[in-house]
């Protein structure tokens, strides 16, 4: 399943909530919705997505190349 960064923002409790986490401004986390979320915050946002999504999102499809270096715990 893949969804638009926007659709992310969305899932995971809106601007307000993401900004939150990932300890950025509001208007940062706007500018993801158009511009992308970068890659290193999605990293972090991955688990809680996967979660969030009932694991129809997961970490290995957001990071398809990857994800083995970030989250190895993840080939068991």
């Amino acid at each position: 399943m893949k969804l638009t960064d926007s659709q992310i923002i969305s899932l995971l409790g809106g601007i307000n909530e993401v900004a939150s986490l990932c300890k950025v401004s509001i208007p940062a986390v706007h500018h993801w919705k158009t511009r992308g979320i970068p890659a290193l915050q999605l990293m972090f946002l991955g688990a809680l997505l996967e979660k969030k999504s009932h694991g129809l999102i997961t970490r290995k499809d957001l990071f398809p190349n990857s994800w083995h270096l970030v989250w190895p715990e993840l080939a068991e």
